[in-house]
């Protein structure tokens, strides 16, 4: 039996370099997939091979009724050399800094769409009339947007001033995103296919793309539907089933990728009624709402070919794109 040694290293460069440089080559290594375990990996010892552990599935098969970092190191210890150690896929460096520019971009978007809301809000205390723009924060609306603050009392316009300037802040910041990725950012073969899906354009292609990284390590496209947390909890009892709410515990920027591009479709249901997703979209809003009903269009994309999501029936084929290129 090898020698067993505990000891607590130190964040910081080198440190797990040093720890394993007597390793002899192939050694493998686990680590608990946190947020550093990225820089774990990378400051590995030569000739050592990383295998993340995901956290919440260690802990439910090592056993322990109790868990803190010494205890979920034997655990994974354990499981490693039992060879029955749950891993997660380490993304390469190269991919791993174009989705920091695909990551950062949704979180702005988010704020955007935040300060919206609440520029729409406080319009909306004050009894102001709805816009007659399809886009009240667009250029075209600008002049309109600056009577309605006009008609504001005076503390309540300075703030939603202040706040039209934070929007358009955003907006140029997310501009400055998009420029970049689009010059980062090769046009493989497969994104052509996916922009051909309803919602979807070249950032949004892009995005699903990194997100997705190695598509092979998906069985079938409905173990990526779970990855991408479109997929319904299925909850059981005696001979009655039905579906709950998502899960959370998922890749959340794939998730909202899927729902963005599922949201044009809402939008557009009427304007295009023989498009699948139309139909779709139409009928479950009409029996589990709007909420529901987004869910499962992002759901029939992702799983669906593109002639597939339009009118007509072919035979079905999976949606399965690789990894995109990287430019320079």
């Amino acid at each position: 039996m090898g020698k067993i040694r505990q000891y607590r290293l130190e964040h910081a460069p080198g440190a797990v370099h040093k720890a394993l440089a007597g390793s002899e080559p192939g050694t493998t290594v686990a680590l608990e997939a946190t947020a550093n375990c990225y820089w774990s990996g990378r400051n590995r010892a030569g000739g050592t091979e990383a295998s993340a552990g995901a956290s919440p599935q260690v802990e439910a098969d090592d056993g322990a009724d109790q868990q803190n970092g010494r205890l979920d190191t034997h655990g994974l210890n354990q499981l490693q050399r039992n060879g029955v150690l749950p891993t997660v896929w380490i993304p390469s460096a190269p991919l791993r800094e174009l989705r920091e520019l695909t990551r950062t971009r949704i979180v702005l978007v988010g704020q955007r769409t935040r300060w919206k809301n609440r520029i729409t809000a406080t319009l909306a205390k004050y009894g102001l009339p709805a816009s007659e723009y399809s886009d009240p924060y667009g250029k075209t609306a600008r002049l309109e947007m600056n009577a309605r603050l006009e008609r504001l009392p005076e503390q309540t316009r300075w703030v939603s001033e202040q706040m039209v300037a934070q929007l358009d802040r955003l907006s140029e910041q997310i501009g400055q995103f998009e420029k970049r990725l689009e010059g980062l950012i090769e046009v493989t073969p497969p994104m052509p296919r996916l922009q051909s899906l309803p919602g979807v354009g070249v950032i949004l292609a892009a995005t699903i793309q990194l997100e997705i990284g190695q598509i092979g390590r998906f069985p079938s496209a409905e173990h990526l539907a779970a990855y991408a947390g479109t997929t319904p909890r299925v909850h059981s009892s005696g001979d009655r089933t039905y579906d709950g709410c998502t899960r959370s515990d998922v890749n959340s920027y794939l998730k909202w990728a899927f729902a963005e591009a599922a949201n044009p479709v809402a939008v557009n249901h009427t304007r295009r009624p023989d498009q699948h997703v139309s139909q779709l979209y139409r009928r479950l809003r009409e029996r589990k709402g709007h909420r529901k009903a987004i869910g499962a269009v992002s759901r029939l994309i992702k799983i669906r070919p593109p002639d597939r999501v339009g009118p007509g029936r072919r035979k079905r084929e999976t949606v399965m794109t690789p990894f995109c290129g990287i430019a320079g």
